[in-house]
């Protein structure tokens, strides 16, 4: 099927449409494509998805974020002295 026309969408669907498509910068089209897919269990074999991290994209404020990352800057530092 190439085209199917949806009318009376509910405000709160539109809204996780444009949400999902806004975070994976995709268009609406292939968000609800992808909703559609999620939702049924068929997905496009030639894509990997992964949703283990999904719930904590978008839930941290900024200052969460920045402490995080101050904390993976740390953990990140290269001890000379272990490669030698």
């Amino acid at each position: 099927m190439k085209a199917i026309t949806l009318r009376n969408i509910p405000p709160a669907v539109e809204k996780a449409i444009r949400t999902k498509a806004r975070q994976k910068k995709i268009s609406a089209n292939r968000a609800v494509i992808e909703l559609l897919q999620e939702r049924v269990g068929v997905m496009d074999s030639k894509r990997a998805v992964h949703h283990d991290l999904d719930r904590f994209i978008g839930s941290w404020t900024s200052q969460e974020a920045r402490e995080l990352d101050e904390v993976l800057a740390e953990v990140r530092k290269i001890d000379p002295e272990l490669w030698k």
